[in-house]
């Protein structure tokens, strides 16, 4: 799983965290019952402050998409039922469309963040 951060987004980092361990559970890049790296080995890796990762891993947590084991770390929680599986498998090869869409008319990914943004807005 790689996360990737963007300054220029609007987007606060923990949030953009959080939506990019989503889409990695949802698309089925993380396996369910997974270990997610660490609070301090996300944050030195992302060059960001450990409470930054540690309130993304909470709101996924109290969210339902991980769970976390005291002393052992966060892990992916599996999906709640083949249905929720299908629509999101299904929704992320309509995102990846999207995204090469974009990518071929010049459109970057920060772009497409604002215009989901707005969309959710409405």
């Amino acid at each position: 799983m790689r996360i990737v951060i963007s300054a220029q987004s609007g987007q606060p980092i923990y949030e953009q965290i959080k939506k990019q361990i989503i889409s990695a559970i949802a698309g089925g890049e993380v396996a369910p019952d997974s270990a997610l790296p660490s609070i301090r080995y996300m944050a030195k890796e992302l060059g960001v402050g450990i409470i930054t990762v540690k309130r993304a891993y909470d709101d996924l947590c109290a969210e339902g998409w991980c769970y976390s084991l005291q002393g052992k770390g966060v892990f992916a929680s599996p999906l709640r039922d083949s249905a929720e599986r299908k629509f999101t498998d299904e929704l992320t090869r309509k995102l990846k469309d999207i995204a090469d869409y974009a990518a071929a008319s010049g459109v970057g990914i920060d772009k497409l963040i604002q215009i989901l943004n707005d969309l959710k807005g409405e």
